[in-house]
């Protein structure tokens, strides 16, 4: 079963482009990344799935439902994380997941207090006390409490330090093993490389690539680090050179005879070859300027 599914789903504000066309499914269980820089469309596209905002054209449904506004028997079963935290001034941290709690008719005390304390947050607190991380694992708790079967999560580590990420991210798979699904919107390629099964690349409005992540970072590039050279052969393929401290490192998606040719020339003291990461792959979706369909891995 599809937890979401997008059908050449369309939004424009005005004349200004929101998202074009985008068609992809999330299968239940999973946890999906939703990968692009800001302005890339991802926030829209959340949007339309939480039924905040309706599209141009195209169909959207969560968990086997149209997603359309009002749609509250829906939105009972996703639990939502923006990517900024707001609260009423003047509550404490209790009050706002017992108002959280209250909003979809449930008792979610016991989780709450579990999540709480997994998260080291202190529901005593006034929420405009809080810092910033703390503020976003309010937003977590909120999201999580009442156990949904989707949870949509918009930039959800922003503000976290490094062991809340961490765990973070265990309470995902805690949850994701469970059955749940989990859509994430990030772009820190570095998690979603961690934690994601599946990803999808917008930029512009439109998906780049879809599939699962070690799909996405298989484009036939390695990364070639010399020693002993100063630049780069000069050869079709090569790009994103960069000086190192005794050499030069560069991606090549090129055929390996030329390269070999081109490097028995030059006074090559030692050589690596490796796979790129998600992130130098990703980057370089992003750093194009031609169409949403240039060089996507095989």
């Amino acid at each position: 079963m599809h937890a979401i599914e997008l059908q050449n789903l369309t939004k424009y504000y005005g004349k200004t482009r929101g998202i074009e066309n985008i068609s992809l499914a999330v299968e239940q269980g999973d946890i999906f990344g939703f990968i692009g820089p800001n302005g890339a469309g991802k926030s829209t596209t959340i949007r339309i799935l939480l039924g905040l905002i309706g599209s141009t054209s195209g169909a959207a449904r969560v968990l086997g439902h149209e997603a359309a506004k009002g749609n509250t028997a829906l939105l009972s079963q996703v639990g939502y994380l923006p990517s900024e935290v707001q609260f009423y001034p003047g509550m404490r941290v209790r009050d706002v997941l017992r108002f959280s709690a209250a909003l979809r008719g449930k008792d979610c005390a016991k989780e709450a207090r579990r999540l709480c304390e997994r998260l080291e947050l202190d529901d005593a607190k006034r929420v405009e006390t809080l810092s910033l991380g703390n503020r976003k694992k309010v937003g977590v708790v909120c999201a999580m409490q009442h156990e949904p079967g989707l949870y949509i999560m918009d930039e959800p580590t922003s503000g976290l330090d490094p062991l809340m990420q961490r765990e973070f991210y265990a309470l995902l798979e805690e949850r994701s093993a469970q059955g749940a699904t989990v859509f994430l919107s990030s772009h820190v390629l570095s998690e979603v490389q961690r934690y994601c099964r599946h990803a999808a690349v917008i930029r512009a409005g439109q998906i780049l690539a879809c599939g699962s992540v070690e799909e996405l970072g298989h484009t036939g590039a390695k990364r070639v680090t010399l020693r002993g050279v100063g630049e780069a052969p000069a050869l079709d393929g090569v790009r994103s050179a960069v000086q190192t401290a005794d050499g030069v490192s560069f991606l090549y998606s090129g055929a390996p005879g030329p390269l070999l040719n081109a490097l028995a020339r030059l006074p090559v003291a030692d050589l690596t070859v490796t796979e790129p990461d998600l992130e130098e792959v990703f980057l370089h979706y992003y750093g194009k300027g031609g169409g949403p369909n240039d060089d996507l891995p095989a």
